[in-house]
């Protein structure tokens, strides 16, 4: 895969299912290399359309600069063009300029831009925030409208005028009016992608607000089950959608809902739970206790 313009980028992530790696840890929990880019090869065999190193499911909010760094530079380097890879900005504004930047000099094929860390700011702020950020790259942007960086369709709008590549607007709010007005004011102009916790459960609804695609943790370690869920609600399959929620996804959530933060442990856990190559998460987050992961684990082996 050549490299994708920012016009490029958004009709090639909204055609297909998206990931968020998670980052591996030695004993020691540092950035173990070696494990995270056998995980990546592994996913990039599957049919995905781009995966997002050091997300949130990444736990990019654990990393420092460096070590996005290190993470985007080693997805880059296992994809090799196969699949884009989608690198993080985040924190204030200075920091996620940085970011951006040295995405693009890592070869990243895209920024997903999260919500500035623990900083409350009204639209005029995130307009600014967004616009510092698409000046300092060429590459295109996805927006992260989450916690304290949700946004109106007027804000959306004002920023994509402002932006020629912004190219992507991610859900984590929930709010159905909310993206009802951001399609119906800017239509085709971004690519929406839904961005809750566990994105399956909003999947098929979301589809009838042009939302085309998400991000799928499970597709860490249940990435046949993932693509088939996904084939699913593109096809507007509502018993097939219905079928695997109650098989799968839905009992997941219970066990998810648990702990706080489980959102993210869990699908550690999940790698655990289908043999494959995993680590503990940093804190502040902790691990599914070993009761939870035999009951993940069961979840696991009925679906595999």
């Amino acid at each position: 895969m050549s490299q994708l313009s920012a016009d490029e980028l958004g009709p090639a992530l909204g055609r297909g299912l998206l990931s968020f790696p998670v980052t591996h840890f030695d004993e020691e929990l540092a950035f173990d290399e070696a494990a995270y880019r056998e995980h990546i090869d592994w996913l990039a065999h599957y049919d995905v359309a781009g995966l997002f190193a050091a997300g949130g499911t990444g736990e990019g909010f654990s990393l420092t600069s460096g070590e996005i760094d290190r993470v985007v530079r080693a997805a880059v380097a296992e994809t090799a063009g196969r699949v884009p890879v989608i690198a993080p900005a985040t924190a204030g504004t200075a920091v996620a300029v940085e970011q951006a930047r040295a995405a693009e000099a890592a070869g990243a094929q895209g920024i997903l831009l999260l919500p500035p860390y623990l900083t409350e700011a009204g639209p005029e702020g995130l307009i600014e925030h967004v616009a510092a950020v698409c000046a300092a790259t060429s590459l295109g942007v996805i927006f992260y409208s989450r916690a304290n960086a949700a946004c109106d369709d007027v804000t959306v709008a004002r920023m994509a005028e402002r932006c020629a590549n912004l190219i992507g607007f991610k859900d984590g709010i929930g709010n159905i009016e909310t993206m009802t007005r951001i399609y119906a004011r800017l239509g085709d102009r971004l690519t929406y992608i839904g961005g809750l916790p566990t994105a399956e459960t909003f999947a098929l609804p979301y589809t009838q607000m042009g939302v085309t695609t998400y991000s799928s943790a499970i597709f860490n370690f249940v990435p046949e089950f993932a693509l088939d869920f996904y084939r699913a609600v593109r096809a507007q399959d509502h018993e097939g959608v219905y079928r695997r929620l109650r098989a799968f996804v839905l009992p997941y959530l219970d066990i998810r809902d648990r702990g706080p933060g489980y959102a993210v442990s869990i699908v550690k856990a999940g790698l655990m739970a289908a043999g494959r190559p995993s680590s503990r998460v940093r804190p502040p987050l902790t691990d599914l206790t070993e009761a939870e992961l035999r009951e993940l684990t069961q979840l696991v082996k009925s679906i595999v």
